[in-house]
């Protein structure tokens, strides 16, 4: 299969360094590699309306929800770009992967096996010296995909906090220059799979 890279963009702030830092590591993929982008701030999702316990959900159409479902499922790498927001993902990215545990329970959708065996990659610039601060957000990405059966590329970090600080992280540039080539391994939770609450 083609590799597709599908990058979500969970900023508020169009351009921003989680971004910029994210098309940095792009650059370098393949011309034969696909690109797709889809920002949040222009497709936004509603809230998610749990129903697991009332009744099936049906597949969205017609608009962000099923836009970025198709988008989903047609990628092989998923990149989350999220800047660090009190120590985790933005409220867009956290409502994205919300609707995943919708889309788990669509009847004939079949999204975890899909999604199965693909990696899932996060971006994100923070405004701390200390990387420490943002394994809340590596955490969440690491045990989506691990639920998921996905791989984990990890998080590519750099330092910024004003628009176009992290084009100065030259340590963060050099780390984009090969952040999404090769394999990833495959995900792994360090406690029981079973407390998973998805």
């Amino acid at each position: 299969m083609t590799r597709r890279f599908l990058f979500v963009l969970g900023s508020s702030r169009p351009d921003g360094n989680s971004e910029m830092l994210a098309r940095a590591a792009a650059e370098q993929l393949p011309d034969d590699v696909q690109q797709v982008w889809i920002d949040l701030a222009r497709h936004p999702l509603p809230d998610f309306e749990d129903l697991r316990h009332d009744s099936d959900h049906v597949r969205p159409e017609g608009d962000s929800r099923a836009l970025l479902l198709e988008a989903t499922l047609a990628a092989t790498d998923l990149v989350i770009v999220s800047p660090l927001y009190w120590y985790s993902v933005s409220a867009p990215v956290k409502r994205y992967l919300d609707h995943w545990a919708g889309w788990l329970r669509t009847p004939g959708l079949d999204f975890k096996q899909t999604m199965a065996g693909r990696t899932l990659w996060g971006v994100t610039a923070l405004a701390h010296d200390e990387e420490e601060v943002a394994e809340p957000l590596i955490g969440t990405l690491n045990h989506s995909a691990a639920y998921m059966g996905m791989r984990f590329g990890g998080v590519l970090l750099g330092n910024g906090s004003k628009p176009g600080d992290v084009l100065h992280d030259t340590a963060a540039l050099t780390r984009a220059k090969t952040f999404l080539a090769g394999e990833a391994p495959f995900a792994r939770f360090p406690y029981d799979t079973d407390a998973a609450a998805v």
